[in-house]
Parts: C-alpha cells; structure tokens; sequence
C-alpha cells in the first residue's frame, strides 16, 4: 500500500511535486477515487489525495462562470447551480455504479453512486447525451491553476472566454488524466437550465433504421438535444415505465426549450416517425430519469453483471453498423447514444474482452474503442486505450516531456509509456 499525502494548499502540492521530482519518485493524483478503476492501473511510489482541496470558490450566476477546486463533488456544484437555476450543459455522468457493478448487491446504492469531483470529470474530459448539442467537458473548460510534473505553479485561461490567449492549455488539461498538471482550481462555463424537456420515443425499430431515424431527427431544424436507441432486452430493463413496458426496441430523441416551442417540436417529430412504428413522448421527470439511464450507462450497471464495457467513439453512421456487426458475438449487448456516434458494448471478460473483435469493428475513417470496464489485471495488461499512430504517439511523448519530464504524475494511466 503506498503512502498518502494530503495537501492542503497550492504551495504544500508544489513542495510534494519538487521533492518527488529531485527524489525520482512517482505520484499517482486521486480526488474522490470514484473514477480509479478507469484507464490502465497506475504503479505509483506514494499517493496524493486531493480530498482537502475541494470547495467553490466563484460562483456568478450572471456572468455564467464557476471555480472550484478539483476535489469538490459535482453533486456539491450541481446543488449550487439547481438554486440559479443553471447547470453544466454538457451532462456530466456518474460512472460510479457502471464501474461498481460485477460486486454490487441489488437493493443497495453503488458504493461509487454520486461521489464524482469536477477535477476527474475534467480531467477524464466526460459529456453525456447532450454532447451533439453542447460539445465535451472541455469544451466548457475556461481555465485553471495546477502544479506540472516539474513541480511548477502555472496557470492557464480565465473566467470568461475572451480571456483565451495564447496556448489554450485547458483544452489539453482535459481528457489527459492527471498525466501532465496537478490541477487545483478549475473553471467552467455553466447555462440556463432549458424551460421545458421532452423526449419522442418511437418503438420497434431495429439497429439500422433507428439510425436512419435519428440521422433524419439530427439534420432537421427541430434542434434535438439526446438521440438513442436501445434494443428490446435493455429498454425492458428501464426504471421508465413508457420505456420499458410494450418490451420492444426503444429510439429516442430529445428536445428542449420555451415550452412552445418543445411541444411544436414534439408533434412534428412525432408526425415524421408515425409511419415507422408505435411513438410515445415522455415529459419533464420521465425524459430527465430516461436520459439519466443512458448518462450513466445503467443497462450495464445492474448489479452482479461481470461484463466487460467498451465505449466506442465513431461516426454516427458507423454506429448502427458496429452494432450489427457484433450482434453475433456470443454474450454481447450494445446500444447508441449521440445519434449513433457513441456505441456501449458489454460482452464476456475471458481471454481480452473482445479487445481484437471490437477494434476491428471500427471503420477505417476514424474513431477509438476505450476499454471502459475491467478488471484490474485485464486492463494491466491490455491497451485500454486505443493505440495511438506513430506520429500522435510522438507527438504525445513530446508534450509529456515538457509538462512532466521525469513521468512522475499518474505513471502508465493512458498508455504503459505515457
């Protein structure tokens, strides 16, 4: 068990990044811990818990901007945005239950459920849903204070967007997993919540046509904000009654707004899929518990599943594709977010989780496979993320080289050389 330290202040981390730096040693970053079963295990000398660097420090519900340091729970930040009536557009998900499942017991909360902070949410660069709308975390990422692997005090961006000059360095502080900076003060972009939210479900459709459904919902002028679609076996599994209850294949697309102009939306949406199958619409509690289950990948976070999860990020008219492709592979369940663009797979664990099916699944044109859910020994030794090509390999190298020489912070986290 490695030893902990605790700072408490900018000046206390920097001094623990100086003297590992001088004595060799590594470091690995934790907030909460929430988000430690993601990417490759980290083989650290101590450990540096951010815990008693958590709190709101800015808030100002006029200008749209929030500081806090990166320890504090996003259920803390959420609250405080709720009372403004405000929130993080980007639609941060809990994981915390995906990733406690295969030990969960039914009928009690995941250990995980809840204990996010907004410096993992930035660090891991997460969105839900309503990222085809809004963009990712980083997106919404104006600046920070943070301590580099050299052991120095640096601070990037501001409190409003037109502060960006130079090096936008918080849109590479996001999705780096705490393998270049140790950040101690984050700020965000936040909204107004949307007036009205209502979903358009329509059932029955498979894979291939709820593509082509929500391609049509995506490239009309009807501004959707969350496309899904779920197979018959996962929608029966929803807490949503309207979902779950004809037990067939779920399509759903989101829209929000002035209320008027949501329930014009809805009907015309409606109107356009009426010809394809069976629709309902669910409003306001019912959509937002809805797109909960699809934020936080609950068809795979039922207690007891063992499976291993794949997130595979392509283009949204691959997606469909990949999921009939795969759809002969023994024990696997998938369903589509992002209009298609994002694909959850779970499948057995044995051997490498289908690491080899699944990245031979993704198109030439583009796109990653991240391993999402594993054990520890599996994602030990396979490459959790997709590999890099040799010159975004070089290219990453280098930019580790200058924020963190000596590879002190968050050792192996990406890739076993990064």
């Amino acid at each position: 068990m490695s030893e902990t330290f605790r700072p408490e202040t900018i000046d206390q981390l920097r001094d623990l990044l100086v003297w590992a730096v001088a004595e060799d040693k590594t470091i690995e970053l934790v907030g909460s811990g929430s988000k430690r079963a993601l990417g490759r295990p980290v083989r650290a000398d101590y450990v540096v818990a951010m815990d008693r660097m958590a709190g709101i420090t800015l808030y100002e519900p006029d200008e749209l901007v929030l500081t806090a340091q990166p320890a504090t729970p996003l259920a803390e930040i959420e609250a405080a945005l709720a009372e403004a009536g405000q929130h993080l557009e980007f639609e941060p998900p809990d994981y915390g239950p995906l990733l406690a499942a295969p030990t969960a017991v039914a009928g009690k909360p995941a250990a995980n459920a809840g204990k996010g902070t907004i410096g993992g949410l930035i660090a891991c660069n997460l969105a839900g849903p309503r990222r085809i709308k809004a963009g990712a975390a980083r997106d919404h990422f104006l600046g920070f204070h943070g301590v580099s692997g050299r052991g120095e005090i640096f601070k990037s961006g501001g409190r409003v967007v037109k502060n960006v000059t130079g090096y936008d360095l918080s849109k590479l502080m996001a999705g780096s997993w705490g393998t270049l900076t140790a950040m101690t003060d984050v700020t965000v972009k936040v909204m107004p919540v949307p007036e009205k939210t209502r979903t358009v479900l329509l059932f029955g459709a498979n894979v291939t046509a709820a593509g082509a459904v929500m391609s049509s919902a995506l490239q009309s002028p009807h501004e959707v904000s969350g496309a899904a679609w779920l197979p018959a076996d996962l929608a029966s599994g929803s807490a949503v009654s309207t979902v779950s209850g004809l037990r067939a294949s779920v399509t759903a697309v989101r829209v929000e707004g002035p209320g008027p102009s949501v329930e014009y939306r809805c009907a015309a949406l409606r109107e356009i899929f009426g010809a394809l199958g069976p629709t309902q619409e669910l409003h306001s509690a019912g959509s937002a518990a809805f797109w909960r289950e699809i934020r936080d990948v609950a068809p795979f976070a039922r207690p007891g599943d063992t499976r291993a999860v794949w997130k595979l990020s392509v283009a949204p008219t691959a997606g469909p594709r990949i999921v009939a492709s795969l759809a002969a592979v023994d024990g696997v369940d998938a369903f589509l977010d992002w209009g298609g663009g994002l694909v959850w797979l779970a499948l057995p664990e044995a051997g490498d989780a289908g690491l080899t099916t699944v990245r031979a699944a993704i198109p030439e044109g583009g796109g990653h496979a991240t391993l999402l859910r594993a054990s520890e020994a599996l994602r030990g030794r396979v490459e959790v993320f997709q590999p890099l090509a040799a010159g975004r390999a070089a290219l990453s190298r280098r930019v580790k080289a200058a924020f963190d020489p000596k590879g002190i912070l968050n050792p192996g986290r990406i890739h076993a050389d990064l």
